[in-house]
């Protein structure tokens, strides 16, 4: 059983079979399928590919478990010469996905 990184939303993870993980909200319908095929690292029994960005014929399958909102972020902003605050907040929209299974074609 190997690894694979793979990136998604600007941001890389790190997930091995049956792996479940938070990316930023996808246009997935929940309980369905994607398919990552932006890979950039597969490790396996054969060793180590690393993508130059991408493993050619790398893929990883996943199913889509939820839509859900992360925790809720402070943001306060303070000038203290003109009294100026300000407190905003930020919740992320995200996808949880069950890492199904790593497909790596070998070269």
């Amino acid at each position: 059983m190997g690894y694979a990184i793979f990136a998604s939303g600007g941001k890389q993870y790190r997930v091995s079979p049956g792996d479940v993980v938070e990316v930023d909200r996808l246009d997935a319908e929940a309980s369905g399928s994607l398919t990552f095929n932006d890979v950039l690292l597969v490790s396996d029994d054969d060793g180590v590919r690393v993508g130059q960005p991408t493993v050619d014929g790398a893929s990883i399958e996943a199913s889509v478990l939820e839509h859900v909102r992360g925790p809720k972020i402070r943001i306060f902003t303070y000038q203290a010469s003109k009294r100026r605050r300000r407190r905003m907040g930020h919740r992320q929209e995200l996808t949880r996905v069950r890492i199904e299974s790593i497909s790596a074609q070998a070269a």
